[in-house]
Formats: structure tokens, C-alpha cells, sequence
């Protein structure tokens, strides 16, 4: 080959990647045209009209994945398509997602994860806050956290749930990753207080152990506000993810100090509006029994006799007497599913109370 080959191949990618860029630009407009003239559509047979389908986003994102035929990966893929979904998505009517703030929390990036970049993101000092806006309607979802891989349950949001009517409209899963950050203050070889959230210390203990045995550990209300407190402390340090780290301007002493690489924290989506099935769905539903001798068997023998498929499974004290308990349960499957009604009909049998908290679609990225 020649020493002249190589520019002129080079030359010919560059003009296939530019024309290969006029057809997507192309392409995502005439999506971007599609989506407002489904507003138009909406909006004239109902003013009040629904636009963000849970159970539709999910089947697209799904067919995305299936279809992907690389190099780039599946998920990678996906997320490119959720962004342009959300902005397609605002051209028809513009999300409001209340999250459990400040901004630069894991909640934050949990939402923007499963909305995209272009829905309106407003952060809530806490749980009950965010459920709030949303029973309101100055919202149209909420996002909260609810388990963590290591540290468990969020009892803060379940608690919520009991007295609520809203709906589970979706969840998000994420992969926590925390970093030892400082500010440009920050002298690295004093550093004597580290701030984080209590469960971000939990999960980092061990790493701590090992290289800061004798700084004090600070617990704050958020990861954020960790990030926030060392700006101006010439001795302190934060744990916090990236989107903290960007928010702040601060830099990375450390990458992954968390102690389980399999960290991940489970985020629900909670809304007014049941959705119907996408194919591949989950039902979390809040049971409360009587207090008698094999209550829990009785809870559990029907999804065991007519095998459904039980994902969690985690008990609260009942506000209404001591001893009693109310039993939080996520299981595969929608309640318009063939069986899964019968099921439940059996479970309220046994049961002092039931409450169907949400059907709605796996987790796909």
C-alpha cells in the first residue's frame, strides 16, 4: 500500500461519517415532528392527556437493546434512545420529576437516568416531600430511593407508602460508585474529617479503615452537602459520586472506594397513574395480617401454589398496634395478568389489609 492510501481512505470515512450524521440529523427530526404532531393527537381528543407512557418507553428501549447489532453496547445504545426519547418528549410536554435533593445526589442521577436530560428535575429536602409534590400535581412523578444492595431498606419511603395513594409507575437501578473528593483548598496529606451521608460511610468502611483510620467521620443529610462543606475546609474531605464532584468543581483523591463492587442502590418511580402491562412487569403490593399462629405461611402459600415469582420481601412495624406487622412484597408479573389476581384475591383472604402500591415495568437500563 501506498503512503498516500491512508489519507485518501481516511478522507473517504470522514465524508461517510458526515453523510451517515446528515441522515441521523434527519432521522431524529423527523422523530422530534412525529412526537408533537402525537401532542396534537393527544390534546384534541383529551386536554388532560397523559403523554409519558412508562410501559411504551420500556418496550422501545427493550426492542432497542434486542435489535442492537453493535459494536456499540446494548445498554449504551439504550441510553443514547432514552435521550432522544426525553427530548422528543418535552416537545410534546415538558416532565416535572421531583426528586430527594439537594442537586448532585444519586437520586438526582437515578432520575435522570430513567427521564433523560430533558425533563424539568426539582430537588426535595425529603421522602415525604417528594410524595407531596407529587399527591399535589405540581409534579407528574417522584423518585426515591428504596433498597440498597449492602445497607437494605429505605424504611423512610416505605413508611410513606402506607399513608399514600400514589402508584409505583416504574424503578431505576444504579450502580453506586463513591469517590474521595477534596477541594482546591484541601491540603491532601491533613486531611482529619470526612463528610458523607450515613449510608455512604456504612458502605465505605472498610476502605476507610485501611486509609483513614483516625479522621473523623461526619455524617450529613446528602452526599451533596458533603460535597458542598469541603469547598472551604482546608482539612476535610467528602465521599460522593460524580455528578457531586462535577456540581462543585471538586477533584478525585480516590475512585471506588466502596467496599462491595456490586453496590447498587433500587430507586422507584411513584406517580398518580396505574400502568398497563409492557411485558416484562413487577407488582409491589403492602399486606397487613392478623396476628395469629402461621401468618406468614398463609401470606406466602398462594404465589408458592400458583408459582409466582417473589423478588422481595421485607417487614415494617404496623402503626396500628404493638406487635403487629405490615409485610412490603415485589413479585413478577402485573395484576392484568392471567393468575395474578386470583392470587392476590387469596392473600386479602387471609389478610387484615391490601394494597396494590403499583404494577409496572422491570428496570431495563
Amino acid at each position: 500500500m501506498s503512503d498516500t492510501s491512508q489519507p485518501q481512505d481516511l478522507a473517504a470515512l470522514r465524508q461517510r461519517i458526515d453523510a451517515l450524521d446528515a441522515e441521523l440529523l434527519r432521522l431524529i427530526s423527523e422523530r422530534a415532528e412525529c412526537a408533537a404532531r402525537v401532542a396534537h393527537v393527544k390534546t384534541a381528543d383529551d386536554p388532560d392527556a397523559v403523554f409519558y407512557r412508562p410501559e411504551r418507553e420500556a418496550q422501545v428501549l427493550r426492542r432497542v437493546m434486542d435489535n442492537n447489532p453493535g459494536p456499540l453496547h446494548a445498554e449504551e445504545m439504550a441510553r443514547l434512545f432514552r435521550e432522544i426519547m426525553s427530548a422528543c418528549l418535552a416537545l410534546e410536554k415538558p416532565i416535572k420529576v421531583a426528586y430527594l435533593g439537594p442537586e448532585g445526589t444519586f437520586t438526582q442521577q437515578a432520575a435522570l437516568k430513567h427521564f433523560g436530560h430533558s425533563a424539568n428535575s426539582l430537588p426535595m429536602a425529603a421522602i415525604d416531600e417528594v410524595f407531596r409534590e407529587v399527591e399535589a400535581g405540581a409534579v407528574n412523578y417522584g423518585v426515591v430511593p428504596v433498597e440498597n444492595s449492602t445497607e437494605g431498606v429505605v424504611n423512610h419511603t416505605l413508611d410513606s407508602f402506607m399513608d399514600s395513594g400514589l402508584h409505583i409507575s416504574g424503578e431505576v437501578v444504579l450502580r453506586i460508585h463513591h469517590h474521595l473528593l477534596v477541594s482546591s483548598v484541601t491540603r491532601k496529606d491533613k486531611i482529619s474529617r470526612i463528610y458523607s451521608h450515613p449510608q455512604s460511610l456504612a458502605q465505605c468502611r472498610k476502605w476507610l479503615d485501611a486509609h483513614y483510620p483516625h479522621a473523623e467521620r461526619v455524617a450529613v443529610s446528602s452526599n451533596a452537602e458533603a460535597a458542598r462543606l469541603v469547598k472551604t475546609e482546608w482539612h476535610s474531605a467528602a465521599i460522593a459520586g460524580d455528578m457531586a464532584a462535577q456540581l462543585y468543581g471538586l477533584e478525585h483523591v480516590a475512585e471506588k472506594i466502596e467496599d462491595s463492587p456490586d453496590n447498587s442502590t433500587r430507586f422507584l418511580i411513584i406517580g398518580n397513574e396505574s400502568v398497563p402491562p409492557s411485558g416484562t412487569d413487577k407488582t409491589s403490593i403492602v399486606v397487613a395480617m392478623r396476628n395469629q399462629p402461621g401468618v406468614l405461611h398463609d401470606l406466602l402459600e398462594p404465589f408458592h401454589r400458583h408459582h409466582v415469582d417473589l423478588t422481595r420481601l421485607e417487614t415494617r412495624p404496623s402503626r396500628h398496634g404493638a406487635w403487629n406487622y405490615v409485610f412490603f412484597i415485589d413479585f413478577k408479573g402485573h395484576v392484568d395478568d392471567d393468575g395474578i389476581l386470583d392470587v392476590l384475591e387469596e392473600v386479602r383472604g387471609h389478610a387484615s389489609d391490601m394494597k396494590i402500591l403499583g404494577s409496572y415495568p422491570v428496570g431495563v437500563l
